[in-house]
């Protein structure tokens, strides 16, 4: 356990930085998976895609595995969309 005082602030910072990103990194999956689902809407791959913008834009995840997933998403779209 640190002694100073900023040290001690650094951990309390830290560890509410690795619940907020925990939960976010969650939510992100948790869109991620009904997005993959078949029969998943057009809303819900789109719900997914802005979940994907703002994990990039916050840092949660790298911004090239953010264009990777929303290609992804765009792939599976529009072949859903083609065979409707």
């Amino acid at each position: 356990m640190p002694n100073i005082k900023s040290a001690k602030k650094r951990v309390l910072v830290a560890k509410a930085r690795n619940e907020r990103n925990k939960a976010r990194k969650s939510q992100l999956r948790t869109r991620l998976k009904k997005a993959g689902a078949d029969d998943a809407s057009a809303e819900t791959i789109r719900a997914a895609v802005v979940g994907v913008d703002k994990a990039a834009a916050k840092g949660l995840i790298h911004k090239n595995k953010a264009a990777r997933l929303k290609s992804q998403l765009a792939k599976k779209q529009n072949s859903a969309s083609a065979n409707a």
